[in-house]
C-alpha cells in the first residue's frame, strides 16, 4: 500500500514538473502573441473610437467612425464585395489548382524533384515583383497574352484596365502563387495509406472511385487547413492594388486592406482606418468561425468515431 501511495505521489510530482516546464517554454510564444497580435488588436479597437488625423491629438468621438463607415462611406460596401469576389475566385482556383498539381507531382515521373521546385518557386518570389512581371504579360499592346490572342485572330483584351476583368485577372496571379498549398497537399497525399488503394483496386474500383472514396476522405484535414489558410490570405489581399491598380479601374479593385491603407496613410485618418480594420477583423473571424463549424460535418480524422 505504501509503495502504491509513493508511486502515485511521484507520478503527481512528475506531472506538475512537466506542466511547469511546458508553461516555461510557452512564455516566448505567449509574449509574442500578446505584444505582436493581441496588443495591437486591442490598440486598434481603442483607436477606432477616436478622431486622429496625422499630427493632431486624438479626440474621442465614440462610435461615430462606425456610423460613418456603415452609412456615409461611398467605398466600404463596394470594397467588401470586391474583396469577397476576389477571395471566392482565388480560394476555389488555388484549391483546385494546388490539389491537381500535387497529385501529378505525387506520381513517379522523370525529374519529379525539379518540377516540385518549379511549382513552389513562385511562392518564394517577392509578391510585388511577381505582380509587376504579370502586368507585362497582361499589357494591352505588347503583352504576351494579347500577342497570342492576336495570333489566333482574337481582339486584344484589357486584362487590368477593364473593370469586369481586373479581379479575375488578379485572381489568376494569386492562384499561380499558391505553391505553399501544393507542398502541403503533396505531403498529405504521401500520407494516404497505400493499403486502402490496393484493397480498392482488388475490389475493382477505378481511379475516380479511389480518388473520391479514399483520397479525399483521408485528405480532409489537409484540405481544411489549406482552405482556411487560403481564405485568410486572400481576404487580406493588398499587393495587387499597391503594385498595379491603385484600386482601379474606378473602384473595381478597391480591396478592404487597400481602403484602410488609403485612409490611414494617404488621408491621415488613422482613427477611421482603425474602425475599418476592426470591422474587417470581425468579418474574417466570422468566416473563420463558420468554416470551423462546418468542418465538423466533412473533416475526418484518423481514429475518430465519425
Amino acid at each position: 500500500m505504501a509503495e502504491r501511495v509513493k508511486h502515485s505521489w511521484n507520478a503527481a510530482k512528475m506531472a506538475v514538473h512537466e506542466a511547469r516546464t511546458a508553461y516555461f517554454f510557452l512564455i516566448p510564444a505567449l509574449v509574442g502573441l500578446t505584444t505582436l497580435t493581441y496588443g495591437p488588436l486591442f490598440a486598434v479597437f481603442i483607436l477606432s473610437f477616436f478622431n486622429w488625423r496625422g499630427a493632431l491629438a486624438p479626440a474621442f468621438i465614440g462610435i461615430q467612425n462606425y456610423i460613418r463607415l456603415f452609412t456615409e462611406d461611398p467605398y466600404f460596401i463596394d470594397s467588401v464585395k470586391v474583396t469577397g469576389y476576389f477571395s471566392v475566385i482565388s480560394v476555389i482556383g488555388s484549391m483546385v489548382y494546388s490539389l491537381a498539381i500535387a497529385m501529378l507531382l505525387n506520381r513517379k515521373i522523370p525529374a519529379r524533384g525539379f518540377f516540385r521546385a518549379v511549382f513552389y518557386l513562385p511562392y518564394m518570389l517577392p509578391a510585388v515583383a511577381v505582380y509587376i512581371g504579370w502586368s507585362w504579360l497582361y499589357e494591352s499592346n505588347f503583352g504576351l497574352f494579347n500577342y497570342l490572342l492576336s495570333q489566333m485572330g482574337i481582339n486584344k483584351v484589357n486584362f487590368i484596365a477593364d473593370s469586369k476583368l481586373v479581379i479575375p485577372s488578379l485572381a489568376v496571379i494569386a492562384v499561380w502563387l499558391s505553391g505553399n498549398l501544393i507542398v502541403i497537399f503533396l505531403a498529405g497525399l504521401q500520407n494516404v495509406p497505400r493499403i486502402y488503394h490496393e484493397a480498392a483496386e482488388i475490389d475493382g474500383a477505378n481511379a475516380w472511385q479511389r480518388f473520391r472514396h479514399i483520397t479525399i476522405p483521408c485528405m480532409t484535414p489537409i484540405i481544411f487547413y489549406n482552405l482556411l489558410m487560403a481564405l485568410v490570405t486572400n481576404l487580406q489581399v493588398v499587393t495587387p492594388a499597391l503594385a498595379l491598380t491603385n484600386g482601379g479601374p474606378g473602384n473595381s479593385s478597391m480591396f478592404l486592406t487597400y481602403l484602410m491603407y488609403r485612409y490611414a496613410f494617404k488621408s491621415s485618418q488613422l482613427g477611421y482606418a482603425s474602425a475599418i480594420s476592426f470591422v474587417f477583423f470581425i468579418i474574417i473571424a466570422i468566416f473563420t468561425g463558420f468554416l470551423f463549424a462546418a468542418s465538423k460535418t466533412w473533416v475526418f480524422y484518423e481514429g475518430s468515431d465519425r
